[in-house]
């Protein structure tokens, strides 16, 4: 029987000790952590993820700025509100909402937040630190994805990694992840050829395709480690709507172990978010430049 995952008794640790280093915090520097979340437009999934995220916060006594802009706001309009964000001292993190309106460039959006309030890890500068293994801000999922196989995983050396899926949000940071911890990373994606054997030699799958169901369990070999982190709403035989991963979980009872959806990755990929608006805050009160971040190490669960 494989081991389930628990993402979020897991995140719920990590919240803990966030809330625990915010009070601190506040007690040495006289105000809260601060995160701006700037939603544009009204897609509803988006409106979900952003209140979850406000939720967090509150827990932690991270305190929340929201700006919630029309669908018609201009690029130019949402530039200008990221630069006034990025100039308030008060202000330790940023965080743009995806996906954006169909006339915002994401990627211009995203480059134009200050590396040091950037969160997400979305921004160019902090990619680069992470592909040099000298990491300013790492993307939250593929940090929480990390935090969970460490919390199965004795040593990552020489292990067989497949990442199914190239996104510059998950798959691509996660490769770079298990890379700095000594596995041999194969990444591939939904258009692979023979994509079932290739994922057969892994001793750890990391699946973030957007298909649900894709890994079938003849594909995991046993003793495996599977990483869910599919989010995706299918209607059943019933006409009753549920949420699955992209893997079939009840096929992998021969698993080492592997993340449930939801309650796996989902909430380590908030508490990934607000330890990162600590650290950004913390960067940013001790008078360290945003360079000054590539000299941490890539941090490591416990």
């Amino acid at each position: 029987m494989a081991k389930i995952i628990d993402g979020k008794m897991m995140a719920d640790g990590i919240l803990d000790t966030v809330r625990r280093d915010v009070a601190a915090f506040r007690a040495r520097c006289g105000i809260a952590p601060a995160l701006a979340v700037i939603l544009v437009g009204d897609d509803p999934a988006s409106h979900v993820y952003v209140s979850r995220k406000l939720k967090a916060s509150k827990r932690v006594g991270i305190a929340s700025i929201e700006r919630h802009l029309p669908s018609e706001t201009t690029q130019d309009a949402l530039l200008a509100e990221i630069d006034a964000l990025n100039i308030d001292p008060s202000v330790h993190g940023i965080l743009v909402q995806l996906p954006l309106p169909r006339h915002i460039d994401a990627a211009v959006v995203l480059d134009r937040i200050c590396p040091s309030k950037d969160v997400d890890g979305f921004h160019p500068v902090n990619v680069g630190r992470l592909s040099t293994g000298t990491q300013g801000l790492i993307p939250c999922t593929p940090l929480g994805c990390l935090l969970l196989l460490e919390s199965v995983v004795q040593d990552f050396c020489g292990l067989k990694a497949v990442v199914i899926g190239k996104s510059n949000i998950v798959g691509k940071p996660v490769a770079l992840l298990l890379l700095e911890r000594e596995c041999t990373v194969t990444v591939t994606h939904i258009n692979t050829r023979d994509l079932p054997s290739i994922v057969s030699i892994a001793d750890i799958v990391i699946v973030a395709a957007g298909s649900p169901g894709l890994v079938r369990g003849g594909w995991v070999k046993p003793g495996a480690i599977v990483i869910d982190i599919g989010i995706n709403k299918v209607v059943d035989k019933d006409g009753r709507s549920m949420i699955v991963g992209d893997a079939v979980t009840s096929e992998l009872e021969h698993a080492a172990a592997v993340t449930p959806v939801p309650g796996g990755v989902g909430p380590m990929t908030i508490a990934c978010l607000l330890s990162n608006t600590l650290r950004a805050a913390n960067m940013m009160t001790a008078g360290r430049s945003p360079d000054a971040q590539g000299a941490q190490p890539i941090p490591r669960a416990g």
